[in-house]
């Protein structure tokens, strides 16, 4: 639906649907995934990992200073019995680590920096 219009979508591949007779080019992503806007990891400058949501932090496996490849586990949070692993979104330096492990955060807490 597109502003309280519905529409009749057929998927013709993976980078292709059809909507109502008309083909057009798409990018399939989840936003609260790798590769969403936030955290496609393109940008320059410092980036911030935050929580996803609200929990408590178990594990912190990153330093200050240390190198960290694209996609290597920074924290762990758990959140309702579950252990959630927060990710670089890049290659790059730990410029600071602004969670311990015990702490309680809240969603879109700040627990790493990447340079």
């Amino acid at each position: 639906m597109i502003e309280g219009q519905s529409y009749a979508v057929n998927v013709l591949s993976e980078s292709e649907v059809s909507v109502n007779g008309r083909v057009y080019q798409v990018e399939v992503f989840d936003p609260r995934g790798p590769r969403g806007p936030r955290a496609r990891g393109e940008r320059p400058g410092p980036q911030a990992v935050a929580s996803s949501m609200p929990g408590r932090v178990v594990e912190v496996l990153v330093t200050p200073g240390q190198q960290v490849a694209a996609g290597q586990r920074l924290i762990v949070v758990e959140a309702m019995k579950m252990q959630n692993e927060m990710k670089a979104p890049r290659a790059g330096r730990v410029a600071s680590v602004k969670a311990e492990a015990g702490a309680t955060v809240s969603a879109g807490d700040i627990l790493v920096v990447i340079e």
